[in-house]
């Protein structure tokens, strides 16, 4: 069978795969926190026909000879750029300005060692929080936001669920430096604690857990910890949101240069193809 042909099908298996990224990020263009994915690509194999030659006293070298046998992914990769913020006057809706992930964990994975080590736990960019009926601060699906009880550039391993109690509390409070405040029915005002920053040597490198959630992989490299505002990590912003990070624009540019390229490799195929009926319409 032709080169040609296989080249061909690698082209259109690739091209639909980056057209499956840029689905994925047009359907998540309003998917607080979301962070955009992107395509790259690599030539295959190549097939060589001859190899390069020497130049000599009397003649001039020549250049290899060799047949490419098309193309394959090289990597889905993630952009962690910043979102534009988007204000909802919600006092637990908090978004990160700068760089860093929100921290979340079950209620059995809340082991100091483990979290600061990134075994258990998640990491998010969407803020929409909210305060369950026991008090305790929560995200969308019901993981505990992790804290601390001290703030400073070093908290050290004093991790703590943020709690309020619901029958006393008539306000909450959120600052730049992460303190989260309960103010009573006298109006008094008490920290409970500090929310818990992780940012990460690779922040690309971390493993998409659906959610809005992240989570440390093998090429991410180890959380590091902090309250906002500390170690590098961003200050936080209370009553708005992180918006997605997805270009619209350059999505749908992607879409047509990804169209296009899924359209010729499709001609290269027919044209084998009819090659081949010539081929075999020699011997009538």
């Amino acid at each position: 069978m032709m080169r040609s042909m296989f080249s061909g099908v690698s082209g259109l298996r690739t091209h639909q795969t980056m057209m499956d990224v840029l689905s994925s990020n047009i359907s998540n263009v309003n998917t607080f926190g979301y962070k955009s994915q992107r395509t790259t690509f690599k030539d295959a194999l190549t097939q060589n026909l001859a190899g390069a030659g020497a130049p000599t006293a009397n003649m001039a070298g020549t250049n290899p000879r060799q047949v490419g046998l098309g193309m394959t992914l090289s990597s889905i990769d993630n952009l962690m750029t910043q979102g534009n913020a988007q204000s909802t006057g919600s006092v637990t809706d908090v978004m990160i300005q700068g760089d860093g992930f929100f921290r979340l964990a079950r209620g059995t994975d809340f082991t100091a060692d483990n979290l600061n080590a990134g075994v258990d736990g998640y990491f998010t960019r969407a803020g929409n929080f909210t305060f369950d009926a026991n008090g305790y601060l929560v995200n969308a699906q019901g993981l505990y936001v992790v804290g601390y009880n001290t703030a400073g550039a070093n908290p050290g391993t004093q991790l703590i669920r943020l709690k309020v109690d619901p029958a006393t509390t008539q306000a909450i409070n959120v600052a730049a430096n992460g303190a989260v405040s309960q103010i009573d029915n006298a109006g008094t005002s008490t920290t409970i604690g500090f929310l818990s920053l992780a940012k990460f040597n690779n922040s690309s490198g971390l493993e998409r857990a659906a959610d809005n959630l992240w989570r440390v992989s093998n090429n991410s490299g180890a959380p590091i910890a902090g309250t906002p505002g500390g170690t590098g990590l961003g200050q936080v912003v209370p009553g708005a949101l992180e918006m997605s990070n997805v270009d619209l624009a350059l999505e749908f540019t992607n879409m047509i240069i990804a169209q296009r390229g899924f359209q010729a490799n499709g001609k290269a195929i027919t044209a084998s193809d009819e090659m081949l009926q010539e081929l075999v319409n020699l011997k009538r």
